[in-house]
């Protein structure tokens, strides 16, 4: 039987030729880094503690503990699916995002880094009392997917509501389990739609992270985005389609001074802040924040409603 770790008693040691924690990390890491993974430390370690359920403190506390023959082969089993270049997340079916660990599934796309720049400019803006809602804003967001966006949002604000929307069931699904998840499901409420067709009502902040990749650039990603829903990713000819859908649409139920903030895709700010200024900031000059990722790519627009 393993040993219990506690402060003061470890696991003994295991056997010469039994793989150990320490030793199935070690082996991950040279099968991917012999594959030129990009993040091959990373990635094992993750595996190794999300295959076997495992706090990140198990490998320091407790690197000896003894790996069973069932480990074993769930390790295995997700080796071969990082090799083939399917991203960690996707393995494990959870993502961390702004702190916060989300489930996520084939019908959803896979939260990156890049858009908790969005979460942060947005919870600027009711920081320094711009949002028309106080600290207690109506949010809509615009494509949920996972709920990421959302959840994060509320979860740093405990007096907004939220509306996530989205053209998939089953990705609504897992939103909503997010969103419950982390204490916010009865803030939250999420609905089928395509873009704002099916919403209703008036909202002090919209966010989205839209599909933002020309089509013809799709079959150029690394093949870990091939992994996305190709719905989250295609933006049309020149991945501002979903934009202007957006910027058609938004006016009706954006209230005045309320703010308009999406992610955006290299080189795109620009363009798609003109294109959001001329939909809900057109009457007067509109409030303007573009926001840089921590690669320094400007990676977030948020423009003022006007209208």
């Amino acid at each position: 039987m393993i040993g219990k770790v506690t402060p003061d008693r470890v696991t003994p040691p295991a056997p010469e030729n039994a793989t150990t924690l320490a030793r199935a990390v070690s082996e991950l890491i040279a099968a991917f880094s012999d594959a030129g993974l990009e993040t091959p430390s990373l990635d094992a370690r993750r595996l190794v503690l999300g295959c076997l359920g495992l706090p990140p403190i198990a490998l320091l506390r407790d690197p000896e503990r003894p790996v069973s023959s069932d480990e074993r082969q769930r390790l295995s089993s997700a080796a071969r699916r990082r090799l083939a270049r399917e991203p960690v997340s996707r393995i494990l079916g959870e993502r961390a995002f702004h702190g916060l660990e989300f489930e996520i599934g084939p019908s959803t796309l896979d939260p990156r880094p890049e858009t908790e720049t969005l979460v942060d400019g947005v919870l600027e803006l009711v920081r320094q009392g711009l949002s028309p809602g106080g600290k207690a804003p109506r949010i809509l967001d615009i494509g949920t997917g996972s709920g990421a966006i959302l959840v994060a949002l509320l979860h740093r604000l405990p007096a907004a509501c939220g509306l996530g929307v989205d053209i998939s069931e089953p990705a609504l699904a897992i939103a909503a389990r997010n969103a419950s998840r982390h204490g916010v499901g009865h803030r939250a409420t999420f609905k089928l739609s395509t873009w704002l067709e099916a919403v209703e009502g008036q909202f002090d902040i919209i966010v989205s992270n839209p599909p933002y990749i020309p089509s013809h650039a799709i079959a150029t990603l690394e093949p870990e985005v091939a992994y996305d829903p190709r719905a989250a990713l295609d933006g049309g000819p020149d991945g501002l389609a979903p934009y202007r859908a957006i910027a058609h649409q938004c006016p009706r139920v954006l209230v005045h001074g309320g703010w308009l903030a999406v992610e955006v895709g290299v080189d795109q700010a620009s363009t798609v802040a003109q294109l959001l200024t001329e939909a809900v900031g057109q009457s007067t000059a509109p409030g303007l924040h573009i926001w840089s990722d921590l690669a320094g790519v400007p990676r977030c627009v948020a423009v003022e409603a006007r209208v």
